[in-house]
């Protein structure tokens, strides 16, 4: 399993990549796998500020349908719209082309509750 060390992550699988003030939001190669053969991806959050914590969208798999947690508080730029044609770039490629959603960061200080690639790996192990 892949764990970059240049990202962060959450309990609940998400994985966060930081580029100044915005961010890249997916699920992890743990979580991917976990689901299965992922069939479609559904975001419809884009425009709207999503609080830490909550559901910014859903990812259906094969046998089942899993929420995505907002990582940071911020404002849902963008939506990757290859998933649309192409779901399965989150199995192939969870943090490449299978990215989830671009979105800013409301609050700098709800970093320091992400996980190391470290932490997460010790906690799917």
């Amino acid at each position: 399993m892949n764990f970059p060390e240049n990202l962060l992550y959450t309990k609940d699988h998400e994985w966060i990549r930081i580029e100044g003030d915005v961010c890249y939001i997916g699920i992890t190669d743990f979580a991917q796998k976990e689901l299965g053969d992922i069939v479609y991806v559904d975001i419809a959050t884009k425009g709207k500020t999503v609080n830490q914590h909550d559901v910014f969208g859903t990812v259906e798999a094969v046998k089942t349908v899993s929420d995505l947690f907002m990582p940071l508080t911020g404002e849902v730029l963008e939506v990757n719209a290859g998933l649309d044609a192409a779901p399965e770039n989150v199995n192939n490629d969870a943090y490449g082309e299978g990215w989830m959603i671009k979105a800013t960061i409301a609050n700098k200080n709800e970093v320091a509750s992400l996980m190391s690639a470290a932490d997460y790996k010790g906690l799917v192990h």
